[in-house]
């Protein structure tokens, strides 16, 4: 049996084998036949390439005696920060140093019209059942307001493995559009680590 990471053990969950495998070795493939070209920084190479988003966007289900959930997290986590920093590397060695940070800081711009709405108006709220409790939610963005405005403390792993308790709809914001902003969030903190 494989263990390419430490098992759940068969009395918990994790994350199913085969999948994590086949995952890992597709990214590894990837990784190694270099960088797809790219025309701007984020923006994929054409069909069939696979970069920092396919990671970012890794989902395996969770199954008995499964990898150890943690761990796997650990290793996307820093896959991911592989491709940014080759692709920053390629990008930076083609257009300089500026045209990368200046692509990065219009990234983190298109995040600011949603932080600057008042707490619990930020993002729409389910059309009915539950979603993520809003008070969570402006916290993590508050936190994202000082890290921009102010230089305060945040990183992609923080926010990455960020978990919302679940609220009434009156209470919630509407998950989707939620995890659609912490991705792009996500993919800005990478590229400035």
């Amino acid at each position: 049996m494989s263990t390419m990471f430490p098992p759940a053990g068969k009395a918990r969950t994790g994350y199913d084998r085969q999948q994590v495998e086949e995952f890992f070795a597709r990214a590894r493939a990837a990784y190694e036949n270099g960088p797809a070209p790219t025309g701007a920084p984020g923006t994929a190479g054409g069909q069939g390439t696979f970069d920092e988003k396919d990671v970012r966007g890794a989902a395996f289900d969770l199954v008995r005696d499964g990898y150890t959930t943690a761990a796997v997290d650990a290793a996307l986590d820093r896959l991911e920060a592989a491709f940014v920093q080759r692709r920053r590397t390629t990008y930076v060695a083609a257009q300089g140093e500026a045209a990368w940070m200046d692509h990065i800081a219009e990234l983190a711009t298109t995040l600011y019209p949603r932080l600057l709405r008042p707490a619990g108006q930020r993002f729409r709220a389910p059309e009915r059942g539950r979603g993520y409790d809003r008070a969570a939610v402006d916290t993590l963005l508050e936190r994202l307001v000082a890290y921009f405005d102010d230089g305060g403390e945040l990183t992609a792993a923080e926010v990455r493995s960020t978990t919302f308790p679940a609220a009434r709809a009156s209470q919630a914001y509407h998950e989707g559009t939620v995890d659609a902003f912490l991705d792009r969030t996500v993919e800005v903190l990478v590229a400035v680590e």
